[in-house]
């Protein structure tokens, strides 16, 4: 049986033991007593993790320098995302290389801003504040031990390439699909002005 349950279960235990067992009242202050203190220890195991124990899990999951690669592919990203939305591919030589100037020009202006506003130095805080609030000590505990190990370090290791073939399966998803949702709100919006005019 688990604290829990125990905890969950106090009247029904409490009827039981006064229906089961003579001079029931001093057993069930005895109950009651566990039972708080059981709750306490619980409430005690849940614990937030501490600063340092979060700092650590950040170190060893190498977080600081996984956001920086990660502004290094957004950087990456942007550039092809303005050469889409510029049509680069369907110009003239002259007029695509202007294109591309224009896109690394708004690429070199924007990052800066996404770096100050998203860096480390910012969301270190931000990310301790919700690990403290998600996990408890034990479970900060449980990932530092995980992290810790080979298939944890393959994990952290490995992870930046699996979020970058993820992004580029989307993207090619988004593709094919973007065309059908855009024609899927034409024909709504049509749709709608037809009823409407009714």
């Amino acid at each position: 049986m688990n604290v829990g349950w125990i905890l969950q279960n106090v009247p029904v235990i409490m009827w039981l033991l006064q229906q089961l067992l003579p001079s029931t009242e001093i057993l069930m202050k005895k109950f009651l007593v566990l039972a708080a203190l059981a709750f306490g220890a619980l409430q005690a195991h849940a614990a937030p993790a501490s600063e340092e124990s979060i700092d650590r899990l950040f170190t060893i999951m190498k977080v600081q320098s996984t956001t920086d690669g990660m502004y290094a592919q957004l950087g990456g990203y942007m550039r092809k995302m303005m050469e889409e939305a510029l049509d680069a591919k369907a110009m003239s030589p002259a007029d695509r290389e202007k294109a591309l100037a224009f896109a690394d020009a708004y690429v070199a202006r924007t990052m800066p801003l996404i770096r100050e506003e998203f860096g480390w130095a910012k969301m270190r805080e931000r990310y301790v504040r919700i690990y403290r609030e998600s996990f408890s000590q034990e479970e900060v505990n449980g990932l530092i031990a995980f992290y810790s190990s080979p298939a944890g370090q393959a994990f952290v290791d490995k992870m930046p390439l699996v979020m970058q073939k993820s992004m580029n399966e989307m993207s090619q998803m988004m593709g094919t699909l973007a065309p059908r949702l855009a024609k899927l709100a034409q024909e709504s919006a049509a749709e709608f002005k037809k009823t409407a005019k009714k």
